[in-house]
């Protein structure tokens, strides 16, 4: 049986050549997800930034460092998790996606997420909500357990939770953040 990151691998080749974002033209590469393929939770961003661009991997920035400190505080780390994101390539100016490029790029996300099969998806931010939940607001929705029935997945559960990056810049988001961040541990449990 082909390993779960052996699919990853040949699902990025195969859509590093044939996505049709134009999100394509302007980025320095695609940023595939990493991590554990056998992860039981994935977290989905928003976009490369900068710094991921340049270097090929998702959230590797401040936001990044900030995940990382929050995954310890639940005695977890990068290797435990599989982080990807809606939009595989870097908008110019780290402007948000349009809903054009997150459609593109919509059905390599699927895929991936049929192959890892994760019990949590973890929403960073109010675009990948929105992905999934599209009338759902941040705001409203953060820290908030969501199960919804999915045509290519079944029923998924997902937690929303405010983008590392937005409480780098908001202060008061960041104490949130933590606080809903640390639901993650019994939410699993929950789930299992």
């Amino acid at each position: 049986m082909v390993s779960k990151k052996t699919q990853l691998d040949s699902l990025n080749i195969y859509w590093q050549k044939n996505c049709i974002c134009g999100l394509k033209k302007v980025a320095t590469q695609a940023v595939f997800g990493s991590g554990n393929a056998s992860s039981s939770i994935v977290f989905i961003g928003e976009a490369p930034g900068k710094k991921e661009d340049l270097e090929g991997k998702p959230f590797i920035g401040a936001a990044g460092k900030f995940l990382s400190e929050m995954l310890k505080s639940i005695n977890k780390k990068r290797e435990d998790i599989y982080i990807t994101n809606i939009v595989k390539y870097r908008p110019p100016n780290n402007r948000d996606p349009k809903p054009k490029e997150i459609e593109d790029c919509a059905e390599w996300l699927n895929e991936e997420l049929k192959i890892i099969k994760p019990k949590l998806i973890v929403l960073l931010g109010r675009h990948s909500m929105h992905r999934f939940f599209p009338k759902e607001k941040i705001g409203a929705a953060h820290g908030k357990l969501l199960i919804k029935n999915i045509d290519i997945f079944g029923e998924q559960a997902f937690l929303p939770l405010y983008h590392p990056a937005a409480a780098l810049y908001n202060g008061g988001l960041r104490t949130t953040l933590l606080k809903d961040f640390k639901k993650i541990p019994k939410i699993l449990e929950k789930i299992n």
